[in-house]
C-alpha cells in the first residue's frame, strides 16, 4: 500500500505545508505506515487564518439561504461516499467497521440540522417594549472560528462544530488530529466539491505549533476543542486572557448503574458495546459499572465477565469479521497501550480483583498492532486510582453500591461528569437518576447516551470547560454574536 502524504487546504487549493518536519501515520491494527502528516509551522498556520479572515466579510453577507446550499451538496457527496470515510476511519483509528459507519452517519445528520439555519438563526422581536418603542434580538456571525479535533472520532467531532460555524456565516479553520488526519482529507475533497468560496473553510495539519497560533490569533473568535482536561484547562485559560469564545470539551468517567429490577439479558449485551465500542476510547465509553445491592452486584460480576470474554478481538478490516456488530480493534498507539497496561498494573497493586485480564492478547497476522483485550476488575471502591482516572481503553470496573443514593454519592463525587445511565423498569429510581446525577447526557436503559445531531452534546465538571455545549441549536449561540436593537420612529 503506498504512503499517503498529508497536504492542508488554504483558500480553496490543496497545498503542500510549510513544516518543520513529518509524522508517520499508522494503522494502528498492523503497525504499518499508511502516511505522513506535516507539522506545519505557526506562520502556516497564520496564512490560513487570514484567508478564513479574508473571506469572512463577504461571506457573512451572504443571505443564510444560500450558505446552505453547499451544506445540502456537501448531505448528498458524504452519503454517496459513506463506506470510504468508514474505512478510512477504521483504517487510521482501529474502529470496528460498525462503528465507523454508525459515525459517518452522524456527520450528516450535523449537516443536515446545519441546513436549517434560515430557521434556527431567526432573532427575537418585542414590540411594544415601551411606549412606541420596539426591541430586538439579532443574531450575527462574528468572523474566523477554529477547531482541535481528536483521534477518537476523527470525522464526527470536526462537524459538531463545522457546519454550524459556516451556516452561521463564519469562516472556519481546522487542526486534525496528528495521528488521524486522513480522514479529513477525504471529508475537506467533499467540501471543496460542495461549492463554498475560497477560504471559508480551510484546514491545517500539525501538532502544538497549529494549536498554540489559533489561541494566539487576534482574528480568531473562538476554539472548539475535544481533548484531555489538562489540555481543555489550558485552552480555556488561554483563550479567556484574550477573551476568545472557546468551547473545550475534556475527560470522562462514565457509569452504569445497575438496580436490581434491571431486565439483565438486555443490559448485558448493552453494557458490552458501551464498553468496549472504539476499545472504550470514545468520551462516552462507560467504564464503571456499579451495582446496587449484593445479589445484584454478584449478578452482574458473573453475567458481564462471562460475555466479555465473548468479544471478538480482531483487525477491523479482516474480511471476516468487517461487518461482524461487535469487533473489538486495537487502542490508537504504542503509548496509548503502555498507559493502559500501566493502569491495569496500578488496580492489581490497589488491591482490586483482576476478573478477566486482556493483556497479552495477540491477533494473528497482526503482531505489530496495539491490542488490548477485554479487562474486567471487580472489587472496586471510590478513591482506587483505576476509579478516578479516565483510562480511555477496554477496561472495566465494577463496584458495588448498598443503596441507589450510594450510587448516586459514587457518581456525583467524581471529578468528571460527562455522561451516566440507569438500568431500571421503576420511574421513580429513573426520574430521580436524571434529575440527581450530576452529569451533563443521561441514559435510561441506554448504554450510551450520545445526544442525537438536533440536541446538545457536553457535559459537566472536569468533563466541560464552557457553558455552551456541542452541536443542534444550542451550538449557535457559540458561533453567533446577539445584537440587542431598541427602536423608534416619530411622525414625520
Amino acid at each position: 500500500m503506498s504512503v499517503r502524504m498529508v497536504r492542508n487546504y488554504v483558500n480553496g487549493c490543496w497545498r503542500d505545508a510549510e513544516n518543520s518536519g513529518y509524522l508517520d501515520v499508522e494503522n494502528p491494527s498492523t503497525g504499518e505506515v499508511i502516511g505522513r502528516v506535516p507539522l506545519s509551522t505557526a506562520d502556516e498556520t497564520n496564512r490560513a487564518i487570514a484567508a478564513a479572515h479574508e473571506a469572512f466579510r463577504d461571506w457573512s453577507r451572504t443571505p443564510v439561504s444560500r450558505r446552505v446550499q453547499p451544506l445540502f451538496e456537501l448531505v448528498a457527496l458524504l452519503r454517496a461516499n459513506e463506506e470510504r470515510i468508514a474505512r478510512t476511519i477504521t483504517e487510521e483509528m482501529g474502529k470496528s467497521l460498525a462503528d465507523a459507519r454508525a459515525e459517518v452517519k452522524r456527520i450528516h445528520e450535523n449537516c443536515e440540522v446545519a441546513c436549517g439555519m434560515p430557521v434556527l438563526q431567526q432573532g427575537d422581536k418585542l414590540i411594544g417594549a415601551s411606549f412606541g418603542i420596539d426591541g430586538e434580538v439579532l443574531r450575527l456571525p462574528i468572523g474566523v472560528f477554529t477547531m482541535i479535533a481528536p483521534f477518537n472520532f476523527p470525522g464526527m467531532v470536526p462537524f459538531w462544530f463545522l457546519p454550524y460555524a459556516l451556516a452561521t456565516g463564519n469562516t472556519y479553520v481546522v487542526k486534525a488530529s496528528k495521528q488521524v488526519p486522513l480522514t479529513l482529507q477525504i471529508l475537506t475533497e467533499l467540501i471543496d466539491r460542495a461549492g463554498f468560496p475560497p477560504g471559508v473553510y480551510n484546514l491545517v495539519n500539525g501538532d502544538k505549533a497549529v494549536a498554540d497560533a489559533f489561541m494566539v490569533h487576534p482574528d480568531v473568535k473562538g476554539v472548539s476543542l475535544v481533548g484531555s482536561t489538562r489540555t481543555c484547562q489550558i485552552v480555556a485559560e488561554t483563550c479567556a486572557r484574550s477573551n476568545k469564545r472557546f468551547q473545550a470539551m475534556g475527560g470522562a468517567k462514565n457509569h452504569l448503574v445497575v438496580m436490581p429490577d434491571a431486565k439483565m439479558g438486555d443490559m448485558i449485551r448493552n453494557m458490552i458495546t458501551s464498553c468496549f465500542g472504539c476499545a472504550g476510547q470514545r468520551c462516552m465509553a462507560s467504564s464503571a459499572i456499579v451495582a446496587v445491592g449484593d445479589q445484584t452486584y454478584r449478578q452482574v460480576c458473573q453475567a458481564y465477565v462471562e460475555a466479555s470474554r465473548q468479544v471478538l478481538v480482531a483487525n477491523p478490516l479482516d474480511p471476516k469479521v468487517a461487518d461482524e456488530e461487535m469487533v473489538l480493534g486495537p487502542v490508537i498507539s504504542a503509548k496509548a497501550k503502555q498507559f493502559i497496561l500501566d493502569m491495569i498494573d496500578t488496580g492489581v497493586r490497589e488491591g482490586a480483583t483482576l476478573a478477566l485480564d486482556g493483556r497479552g492478547v495477540v491477533v494473528p497476522g497482526c503482531e505489530q498492532g496495539h491490542f488490548i483485550g477485554p479487562t474486567v476488575f471487580t472489587d472496586v471502591r471510590p478513591g482506587m486510582e483505576i476509579h478516578k482516572t479516565e483510562i480511555f481503553g477496554p477496561v472495566v470496573v465494577i463496584m458495588k453500591a448498598d443503596t441507589f443514593d450510594e450510587a448516586l454519592d459514587i457518581i456525583n463525587g467524581h471529578t468528571y461528569g460527562n455522561g451516566a445511565s440507569i438500568y431500571t423498569q421503576n420511574g421513580y429510581w429513573a426520574r430521580r437518576f436524571k434529575l440527581e446525577a450530576a452529569c451533563g447526557m443521561i441514559g435510561i436503559n441506554v448504554g450510551i447516551p450520545a445526544p442525537v445531531a438536533s440536541l446538545p452534546f457536553g457535559g459537566m465538571k472536569d468533563s466541560q470547560f464552557a457553558d455552551i455545549k456541542a452541536q443542534g441549536t444550542a451550538v449557535i449561540r457559540f458561533f453567533t454574536e446577539e445584537k440587542i436593537v431598541t427602536e423608534r420612529y416619530w411622525p414625520e
